[in-house]
This record gives structure tokens, C-alpha cells and sequence, in this order.
């Protein structure tokens, strides 16, 4: 048997070969040279920022709280600002001392499972970094700067992977306590009887109701008219594996159990339990061994609906129906409110995605919808025990009872049960002939049920029929409240889910398409060569094929294989659609969307599969499309052409009946990303803007309802942010009711893998589509300042002169950085871990090929997401705020006397208070401005090699950061970051101490590897970091 100290050094030694580090310790003369460079670096590169007010400030009061939570082993730091008052003459930090106490409970059951798996030794090394990286936070201590970077250059390989799994599970365990403590602060909330609070709908009514925009029927065309739709993409920004994650979701639920009265046995039981997850956390392996499958990423989402989905909408609908109710409306709601999905459809630039992924995420899909079906009313049998003998069954639930195969004799009197066996049934057979015999777990209909083949459900609605009798069966003799458990929320969860759960969007992009079309014109000896057509040619030649009857592909022909498998996905979509209902897959986006022949061509590719019926320009048999075709406008031109292009598709002949059979109604997706990474911040979000009120305009001067999809991403330069006031803050006009955005990456694990998280914020969504949709335009709050002055101000076009003004401006300096720098793209490259990124197992698109080529590296070819993510790395984010600066700056310049330069920046301050659209725009960059931190990032440009290039480019980033932060300082009066939001102050402040040990080690690391280290410890190190700063930042990409 081993003594313990060999046990523990055998698992540190397995443990490096799986979450393995740094190989050798760097030599002390290397050490040396590095210690003096890093510390000319950095003194030279924070030099002005550390003597800025913000600076000054942000030390103050850092000062005044230091002792504000008391100093535990491997807890949080303490609170970065002073108590801050509250209303009831408590103060911020009594409120938050449960979650203070939270912190450092989990901290020390990490800090004991520490010293218990890697000994007393390396406990030691863990904390005194952590103590180190607290007095460099607190002080502002240039010589624990130094000595931290020694402290993490002279680990060995072992301690170095435990201590970056020691800093990135603390983070871990701090965002599930600051979770558990929103709950926990909602609920004191709802105890104390207190207003209810902004993103609630009974807050939404209220308002309404103070406007005088809540009458009973504005309400009810509302809910029947809305289409709200949360769109869960597999895009790769969540680094956690799943086994992780579901440790996580263990540790919170135990956690929510310590709030409860608890008897000593069972304080100590808990504990036990959280200790063993905690445990079992260490133990697991942190990052994935393979990349993920689209099959992975299938399973991965679905875990939400069980955790949160299946359940929260349900009891969401069932909680809005009583806020009306409260308010005079008692209606049923229509199903509003459903889910889409990106995964198994998406095919832009993932060539792993096909006919055989989409069938298997629709599968899937079904497999959980019907065995959830199947589970409830199972559950259903054996809750409704009603005998007639005692209450009466309506003569519909009567002919359900004996229609059933069961013959029991037990339940002859009982026609609930008896139906329900016979509903049962009908759904195993509806499940059977979809996906299979056996494929979703059945139970035995009962003893004395009858051996019969059911008759299975058409379609979900029939089953919903089903539902319906016994829901009104009950209601009609006193049994109403029977069905409130149980029975109403399968109709709800039916009527929004159907037997498909989720629909899923096909999207590719339009030069693929482009390419097929090219190659069935070929073949069909119609076209040699339609690529190199003129836009005008091209549409000729689409439009006349959509009018034909006759399809371009023939049986006898062999196409290439992106031309079979572009076919192939749609002939599955048609089939999906047949077994699962039209709501399976009803929408088809365009990436890249650039003409209107971009949208003819798959129209075309749906004709030639199936998709299509009739002849497009004939009256007597128009054309219907299955799928809605949906451009995708990402870069700045394209949504300045955008209007364009949909006023010339919507005048072709024909279209226009296309557009009546959708319902009269057109959706478009507005990219967020790529239009940042084009033009930068400020101009993506104005350009978004304008694109949206110039489209809503021309679809509603044709009577066409438009519905704008947001592909919104984690962070801020990708469309992040809070969704409440994102939506409050969308231009006048533009909401109507209708919206769908997406939830990408790491965000649908922060805002749904807690269901009660999950539910606020499905409920949050509602409630500012609600709000945006009926409120006077004058009177749309939700902006930083607190103002009421709505989304089309007064002043609304004076503001939108200044905007146009700052935009070009703010392009113009994001350009001359990213685009016209010579050298940018070898400073990004190197001065960022992209590369080491491109390797991370977190996807299923295969990294680009063009990233290990220096010769073809170009910013212009670059994902916006690996972009984005590479800048939160290095904890710069420059992706949401550069360029700000440099164009409020020169406008102010401008004025021309002081006079008119204090008259403009009045401007500003009225924009900022009066304006949602300006508001919600600064107050996003105050979150990113928050995050960033010079002294980390001027750590990863050590990293590139040519010193000019180095100080040329960080030198100008750090210039801009400095006038942005003045300027915004200047407008909103406040003189530090998140000045309006002490709760995220306190959250990213106690985070910096434990994600600087962690940026340090990655650029060490990152040095090693790029220097040649072959040893696979080093590179997989790396990706531990990346995993533990993404934890610690809270969004990625």
C-alpha cells in the first residue's frame, strides 16, 4: 500500500499527463531578464492610466474597504468600494453578506479538498500566490506585481497545474454563490411585498397601465399577434465540458438547500455532499480529450430543456396569465413564446453539419419532447383518481374513457385514468412510427389494458385536443384546480413545444449556394457559366427557373458532392417536416447576404427539392415556399445595402405571393459580429440602428410585418449585454411584438442552467418586447441614467446627426488601428492566444487553416467569435469600446470656442439621459471598460517580437483607452467604472485577483510554446488558462 505522500505525487503526476502544463522551470538568468523586462514594460505601459482620476479613484476606495469581508483562506477579495447605502439604512455589504459567507464557505471546501488531493505543500504555493495577487489588486503594488510573475515563472509542472485549476474552479464557485445570491435577493424581494422590479411583467404591466397602454384589448392583440423567439446556437465560446458543468449545477442546488431551516444532521449532511462535489470537480479532467461532435453539441443543448425549458416556460405562461389577470385579463394565451435552434442546421462554414445531423438533432429533439409527454402523463394516471360516483365527466371525456384499451375492472369507474391509458397509448404510437420501435422508453398501459396498436396523433395538436377534453371535463365539475399541478402545464408545454421541441434554422452561406446553383445550370446544359453573370443575368435566369415546372436536376446526371449534400439537406428538411410538423424547420438564413440573387438562389434549391409549389409570377398556381428565406446582413456595406436589396426582391414578380403565403410577414437577421469586427463598436451598433428603422419603414409601407432576428453573442462587441435594456433600446417602431436573437456559447450556461435564473430571464425578454412594443415612444425607460424619456426623444433627429457624426469618426480610428496599421495583423496574432484557441476542443467547426499560416493570415478572414474571445483573453476587449474615444474627442475638439465645445458636450449628457439607444450604447462600454485591464495586456504584448511594432500599436491602444475613459467620465459624471452598478463593481473587482495568476501563466506558457516547447504539458496548459480566465470573465465570445 503507498503512503499517502506517494499517492498524492502519483496523482499530480497522472494529473499533468491529462491536465498537464509547463515542462521545465525557465532557468534564473532567463527569469531574471524577464522579471526586468515585464517590469519596464509595465511600468511604462500603465504609467498614464495608474495616474488617471479613475485610477486614483478606483485606489481610494479599495483603501477604505479592505477589511470590508474578512481575510479567510482562498476566499474572494474584499468588496473594491466603500458600503454602499441603502434605502432602509442598510448598507450594500450587509445585504450582500450571505453572499460574502457563501464565497467563503465553497472557498474553504476548495482550499480543504486542495490540501487533502495535493498535500499541504502545494496548498501553500496556492495561496500564497492568492495573497500575492490580492495586495498587487488592493495596492496597487508594482513590487507584488513582480513578485507574483516570480512566483508563477518558478513553479514546477505540477504545482502549475494545480494552481491554475485551484484559481479556475474558485471562479467557478464564485459565479454559482453570486447566483444563488440574485435568487436569494429576488426572493427577499417577493417576501417583502416589495414594487415589482424592472423585467418582470408585472413591472412591464404597471408601466402600461400608468401609460394608459393597458387596456384589455391592446393586451390581447398583443399576446395574439407576438412571435418572441430565444435561438440557442452551438457556436464555440463555452469552454466547460459538460461533466463540469453538471457538477456545477449540483453544487448550487445544495448550495439553494443551506438557506432553508436546516437541522444539525442535516447542515452536516449538506456539507458533506458539497464537499464531495467539489471533490469530484478536482478529480475530473477540465478539458475535453477530442473535439465536439454536432452530436455532442446536440446533447449539450438539450440538457437545458431538462433543467430548465421543459419546466420554466410552462410555469412562465402560467405566471403572466395571472399577472393579467390581475390587471382584467383573463384570456388564454396563445403559444407565443417558443424555442429555435441553430444546431444541426447551421452549416455556414461546418462541413460536419448535414442531412444526417439534421436528422439526428430533430430526432433527438422529439425523443425528449415525447418521452417528457410520455413521463407526464403517466404521472397524470396516477393523479387523477376521479370517480364518476363522486363528480361527473363531460360527454367528450366520456368517449376518450371508452375508446381506451383499458378493461381493468379496478377503474371502471374512473374515466380520467381510463383516458388517460388511451392517451398514453396513441402517444407511444406517435413516438414508435416517428423514431422507432423502442427508441423512447414506454411503460405498460396498465393491467387490464388491452394488447392493441394504437391509432397514433396526426400531429401534436391532436394530442393537445386530447388534453383539452380533460382539462375541460374538470373545470365543468369542480376539479379546476386538479389540473394546475400537472395537467395545464403538458397542454401549455404542448401547445409550444410539439412533438419537434425546438425549430432549428438552416443556415449556409450564399456563396455555397451560388456554387450549387452554378453546377445544376451546368449540368442541365442551361448556363456554362452563371458565377460569372451580371446581377441583373443572374436574376433572369433564377426567376425564369422559378417559373418553369420542370426541376434542373436529373436522375440520371452525377453531381459533385457539396451539391449532394446541399440537396440533401433539404430533402431532409421535407421529411423532418412530415414527421415532426411545419414548425420542425420553417426558417432558412443567408449568411452574407450581399444581393437579391442570393435569395432567388435558394428559393430555387427549395424547388428543386420539394419545398416549393407552383410557379412563381402565375396567378393561377402562385408559388409557396416551406421554409421563409431570411438574408443575414453582417458587414457594415451590406447593412447599408440591406434596404436596397429588399425593395428590389419584394418588386420582383411574384414575390409578393410568396410573402402572402408566409402570413404577409418577412424576417431578417442582423449580424452583430462581423459588422463590429468591420467597422468597430460604435459604428456597428449605429449602423444596426439606422439598417433596422430604414427596413422597417419599407416593409411597412408594402403592409408586410417584419420581424428582425438579433444574432447577439456573449460579449458586448458582439451584440452582449443586458437583454432588458438591449431591447428597450432597439429604435422606435422596430420591435412590434416580434423578435428573435440568439443565445450563443457560454451565455445559455450563465442565463439558463439555473432554472430560476432561467425563468427571469425568458420572463426579462417578454417584458421588454412587451414594453417596447406598447409603451408611447416618449416614455420607453430603461436606460443607466434612470430617465424616462423614451426611445424617440424630442430631440431625436438632432441626436441621430450627432451619432452619424461620431460613427464615421469612430470607424475612421478603428480602421487606421485594425486595418491600416502596418504590421496590426502580426500584432494580434502574436499578442493574443487566437492560435491556441483555434486548438481548443470547443467546437465542431474545424479551425481555420489560414490561422498556422503567417503568410495568410489576414483580419479580414478571422470568425468574429475567435476574434473577440482572443481580445477577452488578454483582457483588453477592445472589441467593445475602441474608437469611442477618438470620435467624442474630436467632435468636442471641433467646437471651435469653449462655448460651443461645453454646448456639446450638454448634448451628450441630454443623449445619455434622454436617449435608451445612447444610454444602453455607453453603458455596455462601462461593463467592457471594467473588464479591461492594461497592466495584463501590456503582459501579452511582451509577446511580439518586433519591440516597434510592440510599442507602436500598444501604445495607441493605450491612448485610446485613456480618452475613452475620459470622455465617458466626462458624460456620464461618474468618476470610476460602473458607478450606477455597484452589484457588477463588486462582482468583476472580487474576480481580478484570481484571474491575473491565471493571464500571467498563460503568457508564460504561451512563450514556451511559441519558443518551440514540444512538450504536449505546455500547450494543454494553455488551454486550462483559456478555460479559467473564460469562467472568470463570464463570457467569452
Amino acid at each position: 500500500m503507498k503512503s499517502s505522500g506517494s499517492a498524492r505525487a502519483e496523482r499530480r503526476n497522472n494529473a499533468s499527463q491529462n491536465d498537464s502544463s509547463t515542462a521545465d522551470t525557465p532557468s534564473k538568468k532567463q527569469a531574471a531578464r524577464t522579471d526586468k523586462a515585464t517590469a519596464k514594460a509595465m511600468a511604462k505601459a500603465t504609467k498614464a492610466a495608474i495616474a488617471s482620476a479613475t485610477k486614483k479613484t478606483e485606489k481610494a476606495a479599495t483603501a477604505k474597504s479592505k477589511s470590508a469581508v474578512p481575510e479567510t483562506k482562498i476566499p474572494p477579495a474584499a468588496p473594491a468600494k466603500a458600503p454602499q447605502p441603502a434605502r432602509n439604512g442598510r448598507t450594500r455589504d450587509d445585504k450582500d453578506q450571505p453572499l460574502f459567507e457563501d464565497i467563503r464557505f465553497l472557498g474553504r471546501l476548495l482550499g480543504e479538498v486542495v490540501r487533502e488531493q495535493e498535500g499541504d505543500a502545494v496548498y501553500d504555493v496556492v495561496e500564497t500566490i492568492r495573497q500575492t495577487a490580492v495586495r498587487f489588486r488592493r495596492e496597487d503594488d508594482n513590487t507584488a506585481a513582480l513578485a507574483l510573475d516570480k512566483q508563477l515563472r518558478t513553479l514546477s509542472p505540477e504545482q502549475t497545474v494545480s494552481v491554475v485549476r485551484a484559481f479556475s474552479y474558485f471562479s467557478h464557485l464564485a459565479n454559482i454563490a453570486e447566483d444563488r445570491h440574485r435568487n436569494r435577493r429576488h426572493r427577499i424581494h417577493d417576501l417583502a411585498g416589495s414594487a415589482p422590479q424592472p423585467g418582470t411583467i408585472s413591472h412591464s404591466l404597471e408601466r402600461l397601465a400608468e401609460a394608459g397602454a393597458a387596456a384589455t384589448p391592446v393586451l390581447q392583440q398583443f399576446f395574439n399577434d407576438a412571435l418572441i423567439v430565444p435561438v440557442l446556437t452551438a457556436h464555440p465560446t463555452e469552454v466547460q465540458r459538460k461533466s463540469t458543468l453538471d457538477s456545477q449545477h449540483d453544487i448550487a442546488r445544495l448550495l439553494a438547500e443551506r438557506d432553508q431551516p436546516l437541522t444539525h444532521r442535516e447542515r452536516t449532511l449538506n456539507e458533506a455532499l458539497l464537499r464531495a462535489r467539489v471533490t469530484s470537480l478536482w478529480q475530473t479532467r477540465m478539458l475535453r480529450a477530442s473535439r465536439l461532435t454536432v452530436g455532442d453539441e446536440i446533447e449539450n443543448a438539450l440538457s437545458y430543456y431538462h433543467t430548465t425549458f421543459l419546466t420554466e416556460i410552462p410555469a412562465l405562461y402560467g405566471e403572466i396569465e395571472t399577472s393579467l389577470k390581475e390587471h382584467g385579463v383573463s384570456a388564454r394565451l396563445p403559444a407565443f413564446f417558443q424555442m429555435g435552434s441553430w444546431i444541426g442546421g447551421d452549416r455556414d462554414g461546418n462541413p460536419n453539419v448535414t442531412a444526417a445531423t439534421l436528422e439526428e438533432a430533430s430526432e433527438r429533439q422529439a425523443h425528449v419532447i415525447l418521452q417528457h409527454y410520455l413521463d407526464e402523463v403517466h404521472r397524470l394516471g396516477a393523479e387523477l383518481s376521479v370517480s364518476n360516483l363522486l363528480a361527473g365527466a363531460s360527454a367528450e371525456l366520456k368517449a376518450l374513457a371508452d375508446a381506451s384499451p383499458d378493461q381493468s375492472p379496478h377503474r371502471v369507474d374512473e374515466p380520467y385514468r381510463r383516458a388517460l391509458i388511451g392517451v398514453y397509448t396513441r402517444l407511444a404510437a406517435s413516438a414508435r412510427v416517428r423514431l422507432g420501435e423502442g427508441v423512447v422508453a414506454v411503460r405498460s398501459a396498465g393491467r387490464g389494458a388491452a394488447p392493441v396498436r394504437a391509432q397514433p396523433y396526426a400531429d401534436a395538436s391532436e394530442f393537445s385536443r386530447d388534453l383539452r377534453i380533460l382539462m375541460d371535463s374538470l373545470a365543468e365539475h369542480h376539479g379546476a384546480s386538479l389540473a394546475t399541478p400537472r395537467l395545464a402545464p403538458l397542454l401549455r408545454a404542448v401547445e409550444v413545444f410539439g412533438f419537434h421541441l425546438a425549430s432549428i434554422d438552416l443556415r449556409q452561406s450564399s456563396d455555397v449556394h451560388e456554387a450549387v446553383i452554378a453546377e445544376l445550370l451546368a449540368r442541365a446544359g442551361l448556363e456554362a457559366d452563371y458565377a460569372g453573370l451580371s446581377e441583373a443575368d443572374k436574376q433572369t435566369v433564377l426567376l425564369t427557373q422559378l417559373a418553369d415546372p420542370r426541376t434542373l436536376r436529373s436522375p440520371h446526371l452525377d453531381y459533385s458532392d457539396r451539391v449532394k449534400s446541399e440537396l440533401g439537406v433539404l430533402e431532409m428538411t421535407r421529411v423532418t417536416r412530415e414527421k415532426f410538423g411545419a414548425r420542425a424547420v420553417r426558417n432558412y438564413i443567408i449568411s452574407h447576404t450581399e444581393t437579391v440573387s442570393d435569395l432567388l438562389e435558394v428559393m430555387l434549391l427549395q424547388k428543386e427539392t420539394g419545398l416549393v409549389s407552383g410557379r412563381l409570377g402565375h396567378a393561377d398556381d402562385p408559388a409557396r415556399a416551406a421554409l421563409m428565406v431570411i438574408p443575414l446582413f453582417e458587414t457594415i456595406p451590406d447593412l447599408r445595402n440591406a434596404p436596397n436589396i429588399m425593395r428590389d426582391l419584394l418588386a420582383l414578380p411574384g414575390i409578393d405571393s410568396i410573402v402572402e403565403h408566409q402570413g404577409k410577414e418577412q424576417e431578417i437577421m442582423l449580424g452583430y459580429s462581423d459588422s463590429n469586427k468591420d467597422g468597430g463598436f460604435l459604428t456597428s451598433n449605429w449602423e444596426l440602428y439606422r439598417a433596422e428603422l430604414a427596413l422597417v419603414a419599407l416593409h411597412r409601407e408594402r403592409g408586410i410585418r417584419l420581424r428582425l432576428f438579433h444574432g447577439r453573442g456573449g460579449t458586448v462587441g458582439r451584440g452582449g449585454g443586458p437583454t432588458y435594456s438591449a431591447i428597450l433600446s432597439q429604435p422606435p417602431g422596430t420591435v412590434e411584438g416580434q423578435i428573435r436573437l440568439t443565445e450563443q456559447g457560454e451565455v445559455i450556461a450563465s442565463k439558463f442552467g439555473n432554472p430560476e435564473i432561467g425563468r427571469r430571464n425568458l420572463e426579462t425578454v417578454i417584458a421588454a418586447t412587451l414594453e417596447a412594443t406598447l409603451l408611447p415612444c416618449g416614455d420607453t425607460a430603461g436606460n443607466s441614467a434612470g430617465s424616462t424619456a423614451g426611445n424617440a426623444p424630442e430631440q431625436l433627429s438632432a441626436f441621430e446627426a450627432i451619432m452619424q457624426t461620431l460613427s464615421d469618426a469612430a470607424m475612421a480610428a478603428y480602421r487606421s488601428l485594425v486595418y491600416e496599421t502596418p504590421g496590426f495583423t502580426d500584432y494580434f496574432f502574436s499578442s493574443t492566444p487566437i492560435t491556441e484557441i483555434a486548438e481548443l476542443n470547443i467546437g465542431s467547426r474545424p479551425a481555420s487553416r489560414k490561422l498556422q499560416d503567417p503568410a495568410n493570415r489576414k483580419i479580414e478572414d478571422l470568425r468574429a467569435i475567435p476574434w473577440g474571445f482572443s481580445w477577452g483573453q488578454c483582457r483588453l476587449l477592445l472589441t467593445g469600446w475602441y474608437g469611442f474615444g477618438s470620435a467624442v474627442t474630436s467632435y468636442l475638439d471641433a467646437a471651435g470656442s469653449q462655448a460651443e465645445r461645453t454646448r456639446r458636450l450638454a448634448m451628450f449628457k441630454k443623449m445619455y439621459k434622454d436617449w435608451p439607444f445612447f444610454s444602453n450604447l455607453l453603458s455596455n462600454m462601462d461593463m467592457t471598460l471594467a473588464k479591461t485591464d492594461l497592466a495584463v495586456a501590456s503582459r501579452y504584448a511582451q509577446l511580439v517580437t518586433d519591440k516597434k511594432l510592440r510599442k507602436h500599436v500598444f501604445e495607441r491602444i493605450v491612448a485610446e483607452w485613456e480618452r475613452t475613459t475620459r470622455v465617458l467620465n466626462e458624460i456620464t459624471g461618474a468618476s470610476g467604472r460602473l458607478a450606477d452598478n455597484p452589484l457588477l463593481a463588486r462582482s468583476i473587482k472580487n474576480r481580478f485577483p484570481y484571474l491575473d495568476p491565471l493571464n500571467h501563466l498563460q503568457v508564460e506558457l504561451i512563450k514556451r510554446y511559441r519558443a518551440g516547447d514540444p512538450s504536449p504539458r505546455v500547450r494543454r496548459g494553455i488551454h486550462l488558462t483559456i478555460n479559467g480566465i473564460a469562467a472568470g470573465l463570464r463570457n467569452t465570445g
